[in-house]
């Protein structure tokens, strides 16, 4: 068992936009023939590319290699990584109570324990303005949630 990692950052509406978060043949949340046409081929032509966070955290093993941004054999490594992914955007969060020291030692503590037993972690926060920014660390090898989803690198 591995760990990637995957961050993302980028204005909130790209984020809010589903159709890039899905991958095709997933029921659309679309209301009308033509919206479900247009989710679909747009999930068909920008899923596999976008580095937009996907629905579901363990679809990120569906995007290419070239998306992870490290990865380990260690869940604490994985979480030394994700202290420092959240160190370098706290003081941007929108939220001062998302800033506290406090809470983010807890938040890298939890993902720690959660990826020892195999589950995978996904975090987001709003940062001021109308930017937000994910991080991701999936669990490979196999994956608990999407064990049938082959691991793109090792």
């Amino acid at each position: 068992m591995h760990h990637h990692g995957y961050a993302w950052l980028g204005e909130k509406k790209t984020f809010d936009k589903e159709s890039v978060r899905r991958p095709a043949g997933q029921a659309p949340t679309a209301s009308s023939e033509m919206e479900v046409q247009d989710r679909y081929r747009e999930a068909v032509a920008v899923f596999p590319t976008t580095d937009v966070p996907p629905i579901q955290t363990a679809q990120w093993l569906m995007k290419p290699p070239s998306m992870i941004r490290g990865t380990w054999a260690e869940p604490k490594e994985a979480g030394e990584w994700l202290g420092l992914q959240l160190a370098e955007f706290a003081p941007r969060f929108a939220s001062e109570q998302d800033r506290e020291a406090t809470r983010l030692v807890l938040l890298v503590k939890s993902a720690v324990e959660r990826l020892t037993w195999g589950g995978d972690v996904s975090l987001g926060h709003y940062l001021k303005g109308t930017v937000f920014h994910s991080v991701a660390i999936v669990t490979c090898s196999p994956n608990r949630a999407a064990p049938d989803l082959p691991c793109p690198a090792r």
